[in-house]
């Protein structure tokens, strides 16, 4: 096993039928209080998340060993992770000796990476020791070849989320970035093009994790999957995070600025350093995706500023920008959201159409962002009538500077409230003169000094709804 840590490399010897423990595992061992027969957690799963701390001081295993084919591209990836471990402060082992999966080892780690594995890698025991770390809450990062390792093991091809059919050629392609707010994508914009050896997949991933990048196949040759081919994606799996990308295959995509960035959102995802909304979606329909704003009316003063990265960006206040073509009833709103700093600003519901802004306060309910105001007006209440779970909430939040994403879910008079994926409040209005049942939704430039981006605007009708 290698082992570089931020400015030092330290050589840690596994002896010959079993893992020697790291320092910091065998630490996190005893803080634990394990004893014989009990299944220390993860690393990830002892720390309480700081939501600004990052990968400070988090530790990554990447396991490399091939059965089968081998990638030249391995050596590439490694070094790849340590500069990425030395420039942002975590902790990277790397090691093809499959011993290190034991309870005891394990638990010393935020994430693992499969670096190209292929074949069968792991025996019974280890196995079922690295089944133990996920399910306590440890983090997993598929690249590339991942997908084309333990065929005869259904749980880590859940976990992986999907086996390896075929590839053409190593050939330029272009991927269609699906969500820019997963730290993995959030750099991208709408269309990535880059060279690879570009995986088919045995099933779609779409219905279980959330696709983070889809291939177009008319953009090379050789593709069979046809319009759905997932080539990028995260899931919740089985108590632990789950993260996989299929690029990786050439060793110069390690050299690459643009998925180095995507490996270390990967990564920062799957060791808990940052949030992000992995269930399944589908069927959404955009109201905002970048371009213009069609359909979007603004009402009293201030604006919103298109930037190049597809976003609108508040500007001055206090406004509204609110989507006038039509009312909704019953469905799923969910939109991406970032924070300069401590800025304020929200998602209004439910109110009838107007050009003052105010009629919005008055008839409809605001789903507030701000990270810093009192209980019931901070980021996931109710504005003024119900705070979120703080917990939850505070657990879930990405830090100024990140995306966040918001799924807001009205059924009926029922308001539930979900931040990357963890629902934090859940409100049911019983003001009859108000209601959640039809109105119109929008976004408030809060004023002056509060700077709040918002991207992706997109909404599903759920089956009892139906706008006007």
């Amino acid at each position: 096993m290698r082992r570089t840590a931020r400015n030092a490399v330290l050589a840690v010897a596994l002896l010959l039928g079993a893992s020697a423990l790291p320092a910091q595992a065998a630490q996190q061992r005893e803080a634990a209080g394990s004893r014989d027969g009990e299944r220390p957690p993860p690393a990830a799963a002892q720390r309480e998340r700081d939501p600004g701390a990052g990968l400070e001081d988090r530790n990554l295993l990447v396991f490399s060993k091939t059965a089968g084919y081998r990638h030249d591209s391995i050596p590439d990836g490694i070094a790849a992770l340590e500069e990425l471990g030395a420039e942002h402060g975590f902790t990277v082992d790397s090691t093809e000796d499959a011993g290190a999966f034991t309870p005891e080892n394990l638990a010393g780690y935020d994430a693992v990476v499969f670096l190209s594995t292929t074949g069968d890698v792991l025996d019974d025991t280890q196995q079922a020791a690295f089944e133990g770390y996920v399910s306590d809450g440890g983090g997993f990062v598929g690249v590339h070849a991942a997908a084309d390792t333990e065929y005869d093991w259904p749980w880590y091809g859940e976990l992986v989320g999907a086996y390896f059919a075929a590839h053409p050629a190593v050939q330029p392609a272009t991927a269609t970035v699906e969500d820019h707010a997963h730290p993995a994508t959030a750099h991208l914009g709408p269309l990535w093009r880059r060279t690879d050896e570009w995986y088919d997949y045995r099933s779609s991933v779409r219905d279980r994790a959330r696709v983070l990048a889809s291939l177009d196949e008319d953009s090379y040759t050789g593709g069979t999957m046809g319009e759905d081919h997932p080539i990028a994606w995260c899931q919740e799996y089985a108590g632990g995070r789950s993260f996989y990308t299929g690029g990786g295959h050439t060793g110069e995509s390690f050299a690459e600025e643009d998925f180095r960035t995507h490996l270390l959102g990967g990564v920062r995802y799957a060791s808990g350093a940052a949030s992000a909304d992995c269930r399944a979606e589908r069927d959404y329909t955009p109201l905002f995706d970048g371009g213009g704003t069609d359909g979007w009316k603004q009402a009293g003063p201030g604006s919103f500023e298109l930037g190049e990265d597809g976003s609108l960006t508040t500007v001055g206040g206090m406004g509204l920008l609110w989507y006038e073509k039509r009312e909704f009833g019953s469905y799923s709103l969910k939109l991406d959201w970032r924070m300069s700093g401590d800025d304020n600003s929200g998602v209004f519901l439910g109110f009838p159409a107007s050009d003052d802004p105010q009629s919005a306060v008055d008839n409809g309910y605001e789903v507030q962002i701000d990270a810093t105001d009192a209980p019931d007006r901070t980021t996931g209440s109710v504005y003024g009538f119900q705070a979120p779970d703080a917990a939850a909430r505070d657990a879930a939040l990405n830090p100024p500077g990140e995306w966040n994403t918001f799924e807001l879910r009205v059924e009926g008079e029922r308001l539930r409230v979900w931040l990357n994926g963890q629902q934090v409040n859940d409100f049911t209005n019983t003001d009859p003169a108000r209601s959640l049942t039809d109105g119109h939704i929008g976004l408030q430039n809060h004023g002056d000094g509060d700077e709040v981006a918002f991207r992706d605007v997109r909404v599903r009708e759920l089956p009892d709804g139906g706008g006007r």
